[in-house]
């Protein structure tokens, strides 16, 4: 298996073991697509070396999904066209046991941040600020899902053989979590506590951890898990490149291994 082969295949099984940000319909009235769940962990199909994270995910959903017997695909990345104007793009329409179903997808990095917001769902936000929950939340609820409903997408549902007002709308929305070091321990009302993944830290505050080891992934490869069989950063070294990615305001997601040999996903912010 060559590298690229391997690097893809650990991506998938981090992204599967991912677990959905919550359950059932809990959060913003969103419900999740549940299903069973009995796949195969092998990912056996090519990627485009340069492709992001979010249309790598998206690939990884189709392939999880095409392993049900009980799931069609009907339409994958529809570019939904106004004339020459993209209106939007609709992620997936399926049907499970002949039940169509539009679903969007998403794959998230977030970082709890009580200055940002008033509520729980308000603190969750991106590793370089220019992102949050609520602004994807919203971004869902008013824009994505009613993409559905909208006459430019009719040529789309006819062609599959289908009416918007008979098709059930869900998400696939996955994430990986970091708290500060201070609420390593805490637990949350609203989101699946199991999505926490380790916790971030201001570059500043780096040197309480100078015994200990580091790496610095890809962004495609956030979707690992921690692989203990790699290149291990010496703290100074570590200090020196993530002191680069911080001076262009940049949150890198890092890999620590303690003296103890137990190791941890963190982020190390600049703000």
């Amino acid at each position: 298996m060559d590298l690229n082969t391997k690097d893809i295949q650990l991506q998938y099984e981090g992204f599967l073991n991912t677990p959905f940000l919550w359950n059932s319909d809990a959060v913003f009235d969103l419900k999740q697509f549940e299903f069973l769940k009995e796949n195969s962990a092998t990912f056996n199909n090519g990627i485009v070396k340069n492709l992001r994270l979010g249309k790598r995910v998206e690939r990884f959903v189709m392939h999880e999904l095409i392993q049900k017997k009980n799931i069609n695909i009907l339409a994958e990345n529809i570019q939904i066209q106004n004339g020459k104007t993209t209106v939007g793009e609709i992620d997936c329409i399926l049907t499970e046991n002949e039940h169509p179903f539009h679903l969007e997808i998403i794959y998230k990095f977030y970082l709890y941040d009580e200055t940002f917001g008033t509520t729980e769902i308000e603190h969750w936000i991106g590793p370089n600020r220019n992102d949050n929950l609520v602004k994807k939340l919203t971004k869902l609820k008013n824009k994505q899902l009613p993409l559905l409903y909208n006459s430019f997408t009719n040529p789309l549902l006819k062609k599959i053989n289908l009416k918007s007002e008979n098709i059930a709308q869900r998400v696939y929305f996955k994430a990986q979590l970091f708290v500060p070091l201070s609420l390593k321990n805490n637990s949350f009302d609203l989101i699946n506590n199991e999505c926490i993944q380790g916790f971030y830290i201001h570059f500043n505050e780096l040197k309480q951890f100078s015994d200990c080891k580091f790496f610095i992934p890809s962004k495609i490869n956030w979707l690992q898990a921690v692989q203990t069989q790699t290149r291990w950063l010496t703290y100074n070294l570590f200090l020196t490149k993530v002191e680069d990615l911080i001076k262009q305001e940049t949150a890198p997601l890092c890999w620590i291994k303690y003296p103890n040999g137990e190791v941890q996903k963190f982020f190390v912010v600049w703000w």
